[in-house]
């Protein structure tokens, strides 16, 4: 069977390995002041943050219409048997359920959604793994049974400057997140359970990041990753921590993404994030 990898835009997979793996993407919405654009189709990322710096109304972010789903599923059916569609997670976005209810509406093509349970980069990484195995020819529920393998490896946590983004867009779970001072702090927060929840409570940026670099040397002890540092219009910072943990993970292969619009709405500027999980074949 010939199958079709589609993601969303939140997945931020750079443009020229969407070209290089064939990699279909569906954009999610960013309503800034009333108007609305397609992430990285009618806005870019810098120009985002150059748009909402400050202290004006929080952007507002929306799912794709389940008609787009459709459009691109029966588009896909000319060229291909399957469509494996992967989102960023149901517990943050209704992305993952449009897809469900577009693949149910379609007749010509297999499609096979498929809950990332995060979002940004990582869930770059099951699109990225997804294509690969498509390009080689793999059966469609074969690379379904290798996503939820990648699952019980990956990780990714992020830090914000400002948690009052997360609590404003109700994206933040659990009353212990606006109680005990947090909003004082830099946590760090990961996904739990497909929402974003606070995973410790750490008083400083620089503190927060080695946390986190922490936890990746405990998994790249004994194996190989694939990991990415995410930031939030910080790219000079991300390639210095890049660096940094080049020289000490030798068996770990970094790249730097972003979090774009839709995201970034969420986190804010400034956000940092590190993602990683076990490298294929090892």
């Amino acid at each position: 069977m010939k199958t079709a990898i589609v993601t969303d835009s939140t997945a931020y997979v750079p443009d020229d390995i969407k070209a290089e793996l064939n990699i279909h993407t569906i954009p999610l919405l960013v309503t800034i002041e009333g108007k609305e654009f397609k992430e990285d189709i009618d806005l870019t990322t810098d120009a985002f943050y150059e748009m909402v710096r400050g202290k004006g109304p929080l952007p507002k972010t929306s799912q794709p219409a389940i008609g787009d789903f459709e459009a691109l599923y029966e588009k896909l059916s000319k060229d291909y048997d399957a469509v494996i569609s992967i989102h960023l997670s149901s517990g943050i976005s209704g992305t993952y359920m449009g897809a469900l209810q577009a693949g149910e509406m379609i007749n010509n093509i297999e499609v096979l959604p498929f809950d990332s349970e995060v979002s940004a980069y990582p869930q770059g990484f099951y699109a990225v793994r997804a294509a690969q195995l498509a390009n080689e020819g793999a059966d469609p529920h074969a690379i379904i049974e290798e996503l939820h393998e990648m699952k019980k490896t990956l990780r990714a946590y992020f830090m914000v400057d400002d948690l009052s983004h997360l609590q404003r867009g109700g994206r933040l779970s659990g009353v212990q997140a606006i109680v005990g001072g947090l909003l004082q702090v830099k946590p760090i927060l990961h996904f739990e359970d497909k929402v974003i929840v606070p995973f410790e409570k750490i008083r400083t940026t620089k503190k927060a990041m080695k946390r986190i670099a922490d936890l990746l040397a405990e998994d790249a002890k004994d194996q190989l990753l694939d990991a990415a540092v995410i930031h939030a219009n910080r790219y000079e910072e991300a390639v210095e921590w890049k660096e940094l943990l080049e020289k000490k993970h030798p068996n770990v292969d970094f790249t730097v993404s972003h979090f774009g619009p839709v995201i970034g709405t969420h986190l804010g500027e400034g956000a940092m994030g590190l993602g990683w999980v076990k490298r294929r074949g090892t």
